[in-house]
């Protein structure tokens, strides 16, 4: 039987959303050094058919615990353009809309992000495992909250580190071991704790039947019993292919109107002749391929819009293209510029 990818967003939805003793066991390995979930409630169980061509944040897990903290569980294949802004602004606005104008501070809940990424965030840096929340620059130990925190985990570079057995001073199985510290490239890498290791060996390793049955932790070995049902659901597998489709499409699109938009800047920098015609011909280019993706994502623009996109400097219709991309709504591809 092939295996459907637990890292399509479709099938990790299916997989958690409708499992929350599983998505609080995943949440609980990754944020090891704090007490383990007990009750987790999801809040979006449910997955629309519009869910399936949309922007991929749709698809994402979101739950309550029971002292009220929310949680953002997602996974991400690819390297969207800003996409350190586009999780700091979800998380926030998970914050920001608990409340409204005059209710007290005091009812706002911590928001917890669990972003997983099938990609090296920071190539250059051994660590894989990382936790980003409000502290002082100058002393770091000095944390300012707890309402936003994000937890990142980087998982080709957490597999690959999990099989050093020399750099990490211990056996390389993702099914047994206990925590270990590893020093590379004079950086210490903190191990993932076993219960991680495992859930990184389901995310990474999923096909392959031999490292699978070495996984002996009960949580992961759910996880790939519920895969294998969900893979052999013809519903199923059609719903997460035409995920694979939709998001394979827009990623295809995009990088046409990139080359489409510098091809026309370069035309009409040509017809020009002129350094000012070169610089209005890649205005035009970037000008065509922003109004071609926001037409697609959000509906026939307006005469103001039209006039907005006009009147932009080159930095601007760049800024906002990458916006474009995954902003919610057309005001948010335009916020604060």
């Amino acid at each position: 039987m092939d295996l459907l990818d637990p890292k399509n967003d479709y099938v990790f939805k299916r997989l958690f959303a409708d499992s929350p003793e599983l998505l609080a066991e995943l949440i609980s390995a990754v944020r090891k050094d704090e007490p383990p979930l007990q009750v987790l409630q999801v809040l979006n169980p449910r997955i629309l058919p519009e869910d399936l061509t949309g922007k991929p944040i749709e698809l994402d897990v979101l739950a309550r615990d029971s002292t009220g903290r929310l949680f953002n569980v997602e996974v991400q294949v690819q390297r969207h353009p800003r996409w350190s802004a586009r999780s700091t602004f979800y998380l926030s606005r998970m914050l920001s809309t608990q409340i409204e104008a005059g209710q007290s501070y005091v009812a706002l809940k911590p928001v917890v992000g669990v972003h997983l990424l099938d990609f090296d965030l920071f190539e250059s840096h051994p660590s894989a495992l990382w936790q980003f929340e409000m502290r002082d620059r100058r002393h770091p130990a000095v944390r300012l909250g707890d309402e936003l925190t994000l937890h990142v985990v980087e998982l080709p570079k957490a597999d690959r580190l999990a099989r050093m057995r020399d750099d990490w001073g211990g056996e390389a199985s993702a099914g047994a071991g206990a925590d270990v510290d590893a020093n590379v490239d004079g950086d210490v890498v903190n191990a993932a704790s076993r219960p991680l290791k495992a859930w990184i060996a389901f995310l990474k390793h999923w096909k392959e039947a031999q490292e699978m049955s070495d996984v002996t932790y009960p949580p992961v070995q759910q996880a790939m019993k519920k895969l294998q049902d969900l893979s052999r659901n013809e519903e199923d597998r059609y719903r997460a292919l035409a995920r694979e489709k939709a998001l394979y499409d827009e990623l295809t699109m995009l990088r046409d109107a990139r080359e489409e938009g510098r091809e026309e800047g370069r035309e009409e920098g040509r017809e020009e002749g002129r350094e000012e015609g070169i610089e209005e011909g890649a205005k035009a280019g970037r000008r065509s391929t922003l109004t071609r993706l926001l037409t697609r994502r959000f509906g026939p623009l307006s005469e103001e819009t039209q006039q907005r996109l006009q009147g932009a400097t080159l930095v601007q219709l760049d800024l906002w293209f990458d916006r474009a991309i995954d902003a919610p709504t057309l005001e948010a591809v335009f916020h604060g510029h």
